[in-house]
Parts: C-alpha cells; structure tokens; sequence
C-alpha cells in the first residue's frame, strides 16, 4: 500500500480574475433591474411609463439603474422639450445587440422556472431536517 502524501497540484491560475474587466459590466447589467429595464425599452419610453411596468421598484432604484446603463452605453437619455420638460430613454445599438443574449436568456428562465422551483423545494425539504 502506498503511504506517500498525494503531491499538491501546480499553482493555478483563477479562471475568473478579480482583475478581469468583464466582471463589473456583468455585475452592473445582470442585476434584477437592469434586466427588466432593457426589457421594458422595446421602443423609447418615458420614465413613468417605465416605472409603471417595474412592479415593485423605487423610483431612487430606477433612477440608479438608468444612469448605470447610461454610463454602461446601453441606454441612452433624451430630454423631450415638452411642458413640463420629459425624458425618455432607448436602447443604443450597443443596448440593442444585447437584446439577443437576453431574450434567450428570459425565455430560458421561463422554460425552465417551474424545474427550478421544484430544485428549490426539495432543497428546502431536506435542508429542514438538518
């Protein structure tokens, strides 16, 4: 029987860097709002209108969001001249070549919700009993 210690495995390197520049734009654009708001913004919409359709979020929430996709070049602000003064925000054609990647990826949470769910009861059924 062989008593030799097991050699340790070489040093390696982290696949997911702390230093990797696609972390914080992952982090930024794949938060709960963010995701709904690029799917609301079909076509330039008004900020109420987009409040409207985000159950539940603030409007200190929303307005934190819009400027991070702003700032991220996926939206774009538009001051409308009207009386009072409006904005809207859309979709840059950045934004826009993001709606593929998204759209599979909601149609995926759907498609899959319900085993989803199902993972997460059990879970919780055994986890109960610890």
């Amino acid at each position: 029987m062989d008593t030799s210690p097991t050699p340790l495995p070489p040093h390696v390197t982290p696949r997911f860097s702390a230093e990797c520049p696609s972390r914080p734009i992952l982090d930024q654009i794949s938060d709960k709002w963010s995701m709904m708001v690029m799917a609301v913004l079909e076509q330039p919409t008004r900020f109420n209108e987009i409040k409207r359709q985000l159950e539940g979020v603030t409007q200190r929430v929303l307005t934190q969001t819009l400027r991070r996709l702003e700032r991220n070049g996926m939206i774009q602000r538009r001051v409308l001249e009207t009386s009072p003064l409006g904005v809207e925000y859309s979709l840059t054609p950045l934004g826009e070549s993001f709606r593929g990647p998204f759209t599979r990826l909601h149609e995926w949470t759907i498609e899959h919700s319900d085993e989803v769910l199902s993972a997460q009861h059990a879970y919780d059924a055994r986890s109960s009993g610890r």
